[in-house]
């Protein structure tokens, strides 16, 4: 259940688990099969009969059911192991209620998405152990690796991950029947006895072809009594001479997952791995007690968690800490889910069109089918962003744990999050971590992602955000365009989960790159609702085009490596942050987003053409050093010059608005904006607000303001400089310094010396000459002949 809820960041709405024990259970198997069809259909009328139906788009309230809710028509059912085949029944119901979800009620009946057929979970795993990898400098896709795994060739997760590189060399595996090992496996010859085990359906680790084991590899019955291993498994399970062999096959059970490997892949279902301050007890699997072992006996670099609750939530975080590559289940896993919810939801979105006659119900199964690949794309995409973000994160987290340890406590006090029951660590715990030079743990941040993201998505769904007509490309960014183009454009934006699909994919998306933490420090920070945060947001990110970006830096994956790869994605979410900063702070709330993004775009394209041009002082030293560093990486020379130009993206916006005050041509407001910045320092004087501030949040925080004071103070430059300045003929830029008056900038040019002959400029001294800044700014924009009564 708890598992569930954490897969709820990512889906469209919320789910939850549930199961039904049956009262009566006949002892032979085919009635027993039958008793339980029977039940669980009892169990579908059970819900159906508490459940709001819709009629012609009325909400039409249950018979003798007093509800204290709202309406609430939305109820879909997934089934799960003991109902996998169950689905077309739970859908013969919805047929008898008339439900109106008709077959969308219950995912992967005869005309929906069979996820053992399409490898679902698997392949969302898969993604993430490709990243762990990858951050190792191993592409496991070219390379050969050595595997452990825990389930069979028949299981869905196991047999499909165990299909998904032709570089596996599967050195031991086991399943409740058999335990596997070949100490020296062919990847080749391997794979393909694999995929013939995997096309018998119903099959275990006895059907394997023995023939093609290496030498001394064995197949024991799980149950035996004694063991004797050859030497050849004895060195592949990292057994020595001296060290005691196993006395049994749970005992090599045991030994297996203790195996030193590159990957530990868990396809099956149990918990097998706790921590050694934890009891059997505590890891709730009693069926597993025996074969269970404590974390720090594990040997494998990379753990995938294709099945549920593989590991104890200590385990996951202590396995990390001690410098193992895991996630959490959630996380890993979570496509199974994923993949059910498109599928209802692309139902939803076709049923009118079949309702109409526009499309017919054999043509819509056709093109479910059609679009299997499309949609697993699409959930695809989702475990590799996820599985990104904390790696983002976890760069972040080193660099300021405090803005982990904030959003953290901040979701605990507003009754979102039970940090003791997620295994999250206190501030004590936080604070000995820092001490030893740790940061949080992955499988903790994976835990934060998901909760801040359903944290944000109560609040945007609770707002009109989903219904600004800028969120629309996220509502068709859902579904495959096939899709769209089927059901019309009326259908999609009547979609009865509209606003849902839309959030969600917002909150994905922003959240993904921008951290867990982005919304919670801006809103503490600024004082703005989420909403208003993320909308300020859209408008950056529409603005920088951060989706094309990211398109152009994938296209640029052969050239930069994952260290600089990342280091880009941060840079470009740091300037999304200071984007959305510009823009709560510039632009009201109450104003059309999608008019901001077009008042700004023309003048944006013009000024990212010509910054080369108009850029000065330290800023232009930086924009050159930067492009020149990623150019020597291999980058072409549009894209270094684009993504480093987006650096500068709040103060592009600053010169737009300037030029707007002014009525002043925007190419021309550049050259006044960047010759006042090299001519009264202003980026060198911010930087060493930032620095004198250090670590403290407070100090951060009031770093911020000195920055703000002296944005304040060199737009008014600007402004002014751009007023007095005398018209010219010439091509080039005038000097607008020129109109400065040398009495009005003199003190803080003493205030400046004195600061750069000091060793280290405090935050206090930054901030006395923002305020003289100010004064200077002020005596330039005063009309003339009023005097200066400072």
């Amino acid at each position: 259940v708890n598992t569930q809820m954490v897969k709820n960041a990512v889906i469209v709405p919320g789910g939850s688990k549930g199961g039904f024990v049956t009262r009566v259970i006949p002892a032979d198997p085919e009635e027993r099969f039958e008793e339980g069809r029977r039940q669980y259909q009892t169990l579908i009328r059970g819900l159906l009969d508490l459940t709001d139906n819709l009629d012609a788009g009325r909400t039409v309230a249950p018979e003798r059911v007093f509800a204290w809710d709202p309406p609430d028509p939305y109820l879909v059912v997934a089934a799960d192991k003991g109902t996998a085949t169950f689905s077309d029944l739970a859908n013969g119901v919805s047929a008898e209620y008339g439900f109106w979800l008709d077959d969308a009620f219950a995912s992967g009946g005869s005309n929906g998405y069979d996820h053992k057929a399409v490898g679902i979970t698997a392949r969302g795993g898969w993604e993430c152990v490709k990243r762990h990898f990858r951050e190792k400098g191993k592409d496991i896709q070219t390379e050969p690796f050595t595997v452990a795994g825990i389930g069979d060739m028949s299981g869905d997760v196991f047999g499909n991950g165990m299909l998904l590189s032709e570089q596996i060399r599967l050195i031991a595996a086991f399943d409740h029947r058999h335990v596997f090992i070949d100490p020296d496996p062919d990847p080749a010859t391997t794979f393909a006895e694999r995929q013939r085990m995997f096309a018998l359906g119903r099959s275990s680790w006895d059907d394997y072809d023995q023939s093609l084991l290496s030498k001394g590899g064995m197949i024991i019955p799980r149950g035996a009594k004694e063991v004797d291993l050859t030497s050849e498994a004895r060195a592949a399970l990292g057994i020595g001479d001296e060290d005691e062999a196993p006395a049994d096959g749970e005992a090599l059970i045991r030994t297996v997952l203790k195996a030193p490997v590159e990957l530990l892949w868990n396809g099956g279902i149990g918990t097998y791995v706790k921590s050694a301050k934890e009891s059997h007890q505590e890891a709730g699997d009693p069926s597993n007690d025996a074969v269970r072992i404590d974390v720090d006996d594990l040997r494998c670099d990379v753990v995938g968690e294709g099945g549920n609750l593989g590991f104890t939530h200590q385990a996951r975080r202590e396995f990390s800490l001690l410098g193992g590559r895991i996630n959490t289940d959630a996380l890993d896993n979570s496509g199974g889910v994923d993949m059910s919810d498109h599928e209802v939801n692309l139902k939803i979105l076709l049923a009118p069109a079949v309702a109409s006659g526009v499309l017919t119900q054999e043509r819509r199964n056709a093109l479910l089918e059609e679009l299997t690949e499309p949609v697993a794309e699409l959930v695809l995409d989702n475990n590799r962003s996820q599985s990104l973000a904390i790696s983002l994160d976890e760069r972040r987290s080193r660099e300021s744990l405090d803005d982990v340890r904030d959003l953290m406590f901040s979701l605990e006090k507003a009754g979102e999050l039970d940090r003791v029951a997620e295994g999250l660590p206190s501030a004590d715990v936080l604070a000995e971590r820092r001490e030893r030079g740790q940061a949080m743990a992955r499988p903790e941040l994976c835990v934060l992602l998901a909760y801040s993201k359903l944290s944000l998505k109560t609040h945007l769904l609770a707002s009109s955000l989903p219904d600004d007509p800028v969120t629309e490309s996220y509502l068709l960014g859902y579904f495959p365009p096939a899709a769209t183009m089927a059901a019309g454009h009326d259908n999609l934006i009547g979609h009865r989960l509209r606003r849902e699909i839309i959030t969600a994919e917002i909150t994905n998306d922003m959240v993904d790159l921008m951290g867990a933490g982005f919304v919670s420090r801006l809103v503490r920070e600024t004082g703005h609702p989420p909403d208003i945060v993320v909308r300020a947001w859209l408008v950056a990110s529409r603005l920088a085009d951060h989706r094309a970006l990211l398109g152009q830096m994938a296209q640029q994956t052969n050239v930069f490596n994952v260290r600089v790869s990342y280091r880009w994605l941060l840079g470009l979410s740091r300037v999304l942050e200071r984007t959305t900063r510009w823009v709560l702070q510039n632009v009201d709330p109450e104003s059309s987003s999608a008019r901001i993004v077009e008042q700004n775009l023309s003048g944006l394209a013009a000024l990212r053409g010509a910054f080369g041009e108009f850029v000065r002082g330290e800023e232009q030293s930086l924009f050159e050093a930067r492009v020149t560093e990623i150019q020597e990486l291999g980058a072409d020379e549009a894209f270094s010059r684009r993504l480093i130009t987006l650096r500068f993206l709040d103060q592009l916006l600053e010169i737009l608005e300037i030029a707007r005050a002014t009525e002043s041509d925007a190419v021309e407001t550049a050259h006044a904006f960047y010759q006042t910045a090299e001519a009264f320092e202003v980026p060198w004087l911010r930087r060493r607000a930032f620095a004198g501030a250090g670590d403290d949040p407070w100090e951060v925080r009031a770093a911020r303001a000195v920055s703000d004071d002296l944005s304040a103070a060199h737009r008014k430059l600007a402004i002014g400089l751009l007023k007095r300045a005398a018209p010219t003929d010439s091509d080039e830029a005038p000097d607008y310094l020129a109109a400065l008056k040398p009495r009005e900038a003199q003190r803080y040019r003493e205030i400046l010396d004195e600061l750069k002959a000091e060793s280290a400029v405090g935050l206090a001294a930054a901030a006395v000459a923002a305020r003289e800044l100010t004064g200077v700014a002020d005596a330039v924009g005063r009309p003339v002949g009023q005097p200066d009564r400072r």
